[in-house]
């Protein structure tokens, strides 16, 4: 068993777009392989796409913090969290392929966990059902409280561990 990483968040900068975009179209290339485009069609969809994901969390969640995840001091992946309502809300969590399953997601939810019972505010996040990551989350006890489409609300409660 290796060790688990040193894991580490710093602000999002300016100069983080790129890796950014890189970290989000890292989501979408099991989909993107089933289409017919071209690498600049499927690079323009994606830029598109992550510019309106980008837009709409400003305009939803605008307390939000939103954070580069760093691996032994390597930028890895990002996670964006909102603080501001009744709950610790996860917009997003993702780490680039070849940072996963090394321990950060646990580590980082882990925190997360810890805040929301030290704040007593659950933490959430909204998960498309077929995401893998749905194994981390019930295993951290994240239970489904919602759904919309394909997505799944998760909610972990201090309270309900207990």
């Amino acid at each position: 068993m290796s060790p688990a990483p040193e894991v580490t968040l710093r602000p999002v900068e300016e100069q983080d777009w790129d890796f950014l975009l890189a970290v989000y179209s890292s989501t979408r290339e099991h989909e993107l392989a089933q289409v017919p485009w071209n690498a600049e069609q499927k690079s323009g969809f994606l830029r598109m796409q992550f510019t309106a994901q980008t837009n709409h969390y400003k305009a939803e969640h605008p307390a939000a913090v939103h954070q580069v995840i760093c691996m032994n001091g390597t930028p890895a992946g990002r996670l964006y969290v909102d603080r501001s309502g009744e709950a610790l809300h996860i917009l997003d969590i993702t780490l680039l392929p070849e940072f996963r399953n090394a321990g950060a997601g646990t580590i980082l939810l882990r925190r997360l966990m810890d805040e929301g019972a030290a704040a007593n505010k659950p933490v959430t996040i909204w998960v498309e059902s077929f995401n893998p990551s749905q194994s981390l989350f019930a295993r951290l006890g994240f239970q489904r409280t919602g759904e919309h489409g394909f997505n799944w609300l998760l909610r972990w409660s201090s309270r309900a561990a207990t």
